[in-house]
């Protein structure tokens, strides 16, 4: 093939928006001109390639855009070592129909028993199935919220909070939030109500969140909202990080104790 064709193709990938396709132009050309290739095969093979392309990219841009504070998939998860967990209803919940419906998935535990791993890979499924996601931890959530109520930016930072399909907030119960924050958090709740999925982890039971916002009433509204669509997951299991301490001979269980039940420090 002549140069000035073979810059004139550049050039149409380029316009076209066609990168991959640009920057492996030369290779695919002697390899098809090798193999052989029809027509119809060489230019379903150079397309393939492109929405390749693209599709690794918008998920790598989501994947960012989403801010997950590390990447664990449902692979990863040990089900085993946590089997009060159904895997049925984690492989329906990635299957993404909730987001679809505008569900909610509360994933309520102790710590240390995979909640945020879960939530974490749940919301990589979704990126995978081009569903815009957002991760914020509940303190990181109340702060924002409250630094924009002060700001009299309140209405423009909960629209944003809503335009994404699907919002995970981790660690509700961790800290206690005021009045004022439980308010901010029902304003939210309320504006994604039937709009879009939330996945909210808490190493509270739901009866213990009066305490957790302050505020019965307030926890009442929330959990109305919340409970109305959604899907609930009870972990009943022991510590992951503790197992690995108990591994790694940091800890060791009591005498008269089943191993990871209880531990104490390695003297």
């Amino acid at each position: 093939m002549s140069t000035p064709q073979l810059q004139r193709l550049h050039g149409h990938c380029h316009r076209l928006r066609l990168y991959r396709v640009e920057a492996e132009l030369t290779t695919l050309l002697e390899q098809a001109a090798k193999r052989d290739l029809g027509y119809a095969d060489f230019l379903d093979e150079l397309l393939a390639l492109e929405v390749r392309a693209k599709a690794e990219k918008h998920l790598a841009m989501r994947t960012a855009m989403a801010r997950f504070p590390f990447h664990k998939t449902l692979e990863s998860f040990d089900f085993k070592f946590q089997p009060s967990i159904d895997p049925k209803v984690i492989r329906e919940l990635a299957a993404g129909r909730y987001i679809e419906n505008a569900e909610n998935a509360l994933l309520l535990g102790p710590p240390g028993v995979g909640k945020t791993h879960l939530a974490v890979a749940l919301g990589l499924a979704a990126c995978a199935q081009g569903v815009r996601t957002l991760f914020t931890t509940a303190t990181g959530l109340i702060a924002t919220l409250g630094k924009a109520f002060g700001e009299n930016r309140l209405d423009e930072r909960l629209k944003l909070l809503t335009q994404p399909q699907l919002l995970i907030i981790d660690e509700i119960g961790y800290i206690p939030i005021d009045r004022h924050g439980a308010n901010l958090f029902f304003q939210l709740v309320s504006r994604r109500y039937e709009r879009g999925a939330i996945i909210l982890t808490s190493n509270q039971s739901l009866g213990a969140w009066g305490d957790v916002f302050g505020d019965p009433v307030i926890a009442t509204a929330v959990l109305d909202r919340l409970l109305h669509h959604s899907i609930t997951v009870n972990i009943r299991g022991e510590s992951y990080r503790l197992r690995e301490k108990l591994k790694a001979g940091l800890l060791k269980p009591k005498l008269g104790t089943a191993a990871g039940a209880a531990a104490e420090p390695t003297p």
